[in-house]
């Protein structure tokens, strides 16, 4: 048989993390590679690292990544034989594939039909069960008796949810364990659904109890072969969003592998798949041998670098020889299952404020080491590898134009606790400067004893205690001490100047330059003479002896270390408004020099207000644009009352007054603010001289 070449460009119709990752794989092999990019990405690290870039639009993704005739322009200008789009954006649309083929270009994934079959939730369904794949039972219960439904129900089993068949967002959703319960149900769920919707069809589906969210990794080429890897443990999500991944699942069985593994190869042939793909599947939290058929992703999951550390597989290598036409090389016997990964998804959000999406500079970008070595038990010490995918390096900016995930953190040992281990380990040795991020709850959620246990539901992130950030360590707040003392005779612009430096000359490993910019500690040289530094940590105000006691000048310098295997205690770096973010300890802060007039003034307003009592001053809880002003200077409100409408990351973000009082606005309608940035005050009485302090700082 005559062996189909492989191509000689692709073009990767994506960003980030995952256009990164496919680049890499084409390096490998020697195919020449094309990157697209918007105006925001023109410095992106996919840009420089693809062998030839194109600009495709402006920074909105309608414009740029999802304009089905920029990308097709890019394909034919470079000479590209074939595309490939990663996940998101045209991954698993149509008319993309359809406009590939009219180019001659080859799209890198399944056939138009599979694309439309699997991409409608229903159809795929309908289309499915009908080649022997479980479903969730259930019918609908139009037009029928009060009494053939009992009969439906009995024949399906309960425990059953009722809900109206029109509308959504819970609404009318009944839960039914018992036969007995089911007429009181129905009148409800009509009750509700009629006044919500205007329409009273209710469906009943068997209630899926402490669900786990399971799914099935498949290749399949044009000749017939359809083969699978195994599956991945998603049950970790927060709104319907992944966080943490794994392989293999912790409730998996052989058997049930062999199961689940038919049943997404007959999902597969059902639509003569072709490609890498991903069959979504339900498991009973109380019976993991029963599981039933979500749906199919048609397309590379982000998810994927679990399955190619157990197997061994390159899936992007795998998906371009067949789209170049080759048969798969592989049999399902040959695959094999080596150790346990995991996976945990970085995003640049706000857990403490309500996981907000965040913005801004990396001033630093350091990812965790590989291998890393973890002791597991009195007697076992495992080397760990540590994979990284980030689609970020120091001197990015994350902007609200995209996904807020920038990373992805993947640890692979011999067992799931040892991987377990890895991971929180790699967690709090990687190192993101200048942006929230969620690392720190990700290192708690992998701690919950549920997690470690593998007992896990799909509402278990919902259940658990709201996060609470650690406070800064005593390395943290000496280094932050450091620089704030290095840093306090300089105006504003200059600590944005040396918040730059810092972070190119730790990027390049010389910091030595940045620090001589500055004033204050110097080797060899007496230290600044100050006693005490104060610094604000989302409100908490802690006093530094400053030099620590028993240290010399020597023991507190500037913490800065450069991207070698030799890591500081501390990490730091100033940002544009002068606050120090500090990483130590595993853990990062953000910490804000503040005078002692200031630390001496908040420490009052507390006293006078009561410990247990809320802050009088409003602060922006991210950057964005003012677009309401709900009250006027001098209003009387309420706790609760909306003073402040901010937009960022393209939603509106009410903030609110903490308790009764007068309101001062210290804004205006369309004002850009920074975060933190002061918006109003709610107090009882008018004090001047406190506002204006609480303004400055």
């Amino acid at each position: 048989m005559t062996v189909s070449p492989l191509f000689s460009t692709v073009l990767v119709a994506n960003r980030g993390e995952i256009a990164r990752r496919v680049i890499r794989t084409l390096r490998r092999l020697g195919i020449r590679s094309v990157a697209v990019y918007s105006d925001a990405d023109a410095d992106a690290p996919h840009v420089r690292e693809a062998d030839v870039a194109v600009r495709i639009g402006p920074a909105p993704a309608s414009e740029s990544y999802l304009s089905i005739d920029a990308v097709i322009a890019a394909a034919r200008e470079t000479g590209a034989d074939a595309v490939h789009p990663g996940y998101g954006f045209l991954s698993e649309n149509v008319s993309f594939a359809r406009a590939c083929a009219a180019a001659g270009v080859v799209f890198i994934g399944p056939d138009e039909r599979a694309l439309e079959v699997m991409g409608d939730k229903i159809r795929a369904k309908e289309h499915v069960v009908a080649n022997g794949v479980p479903i969730v039972p259930g019918f609908s219960a139009a037009g029928m008796t009060e009494a053939a439904i009992a009969v439906a129900a009995h024949d399906t089993g309960y425990p059953l949810l009722v809900k109206p068949s029109a509308g959504g967002g819970g609404k009318g959703m009944q839960v039914v364990h018992a036969a007995s319960e089911l007429p009181d149900a129905l009148a409800t769920a009509r009750r509700v659904a009629a006044a919500a919707f205007g329409d009273d069809t209710l469906l009943l589906e068997r209630l899926i109890q402490r669900p786990r969210h399971i799914e099935v990794q498949v290749l399949a080429d044009a000749h017939g072969s359809v083969i699978h890897l195994g599956e991945r443990e998603c049950t970790l999500q927060r709104r319907h969003q992944k966080v943490i991944e794994e392989a293999p699942s912790p409730v998996v069985d052989a058997a049930t592998r062999a199961r689940l593994g038919a049943a997404a190869c007959a999902a597969a042939a059902s639509v003569d798949y072709r490609g890498a793909g991903t069959v979504e599947f339900l498991v009973a939290g109380d019976a993991p041998d029963e599981f039933f058929f979500i749906e199919m992703n048609t397309r590379l999951q982000v998810e994927h670098p679990v399955t190619e550390l157990v197997t061994g597989v390159d899936l992007v290598e795998q998906q371009l020889l067949v789209a170049a036409g080759r048969p798969l090389a592989l049999v399902q016997d040959d695959i094999r299952f080596e150790g346990h990964a995991i996976e945990a998804r970085v995003y640049a959000e706000s857990p403490e404020r309500g996981f907000l999406p965040a913005t801004g500079d990396v001033l630093l970008w350091r990812p965790p080491r590989s291998p890393v070595v973890v002791d597991v038990s009195s007697s076992d010490i495992a080397p760990v590898t540590v994979r990284t995918d980030a689609a970020v390096e120091s001197g990015s900016v994350v902007t609200a134009d995209y996904d807020p995930m920038i990373a992805k953190v993947i640890a692979h040992g011999a067992d799931r606790a040892t991987a377990l281990a890895a991971l929180s380990t790699a967690l709090a040795d990687t190192v993101l400067l200048g942006v929230d991020s969620n690392i720190g709850f990700l290192r708690e959620l992998l701690a919950v004893p549920e997690v470690t246990a593998g007992d896990m539901d799909t509402g278990l992130i919902d259940r658990i205690p709201p996060y609470a950030p650690p406070g800064p360590s005593t390395t943290a707040l000496r280094a932050a001490a450091s620089v704030s003392v290095m840093c306090s005779h300089r105006t504003h612009t200059s600590l944005a100047s040396a918040s730059y430096a810092l972070g190119e000359s730790t990027r390049s490993g010389r910091a030595g330059a940045a620090w001589r910019s500055l004033h204050g500690w110097r080797i060899g040289a007496p230290a600044v003479p100050v006693t005490s530094v104060f610094l604000d940590d989302a409100g908490a105000v802690h006093s530094v002896a400053f030099p620590p006691p028993g240290g010399g000048s020597g023991d507190i310098g500037p913490h800065v270390s450069a991207e070698t295997d030799t890591r500081a205690p501390a990490t730091t770096v100033v940002d544009a408004d002068g606050a120090v973010w500090v990483h130590a300890d595993g853990a990062t802060h953000r910490l804000r020099p503040l005078t002692r007039r200031q630390a001496m003034d908040r420490r009052l307003a507390v006293r006078e207000r009561g410990v247990a009592a809320t802050d009088p001053a409003l602060r922006a809880p991210m950057p964005g644009a003012v677009v309401a002003l709900h009250v006027a200077d001098g209003a009387t409100v309420a706790a609760g009352d909306r003073i402040v409408t901010i937009e960022a990351m393209k939603m509106e973000h009410p903030v609110l007054a903490p308790h009764g009082g007068v309101v001062r606005l210290d804004v205006a309608t369309g004002d850009q603010v920074r975060r933190d940035q002061v918006l109003a005050h709610v107090s009882a009485a008018a004090d001047p001289a406190h506002e204006a302090s609480e303004t400055r700082s």
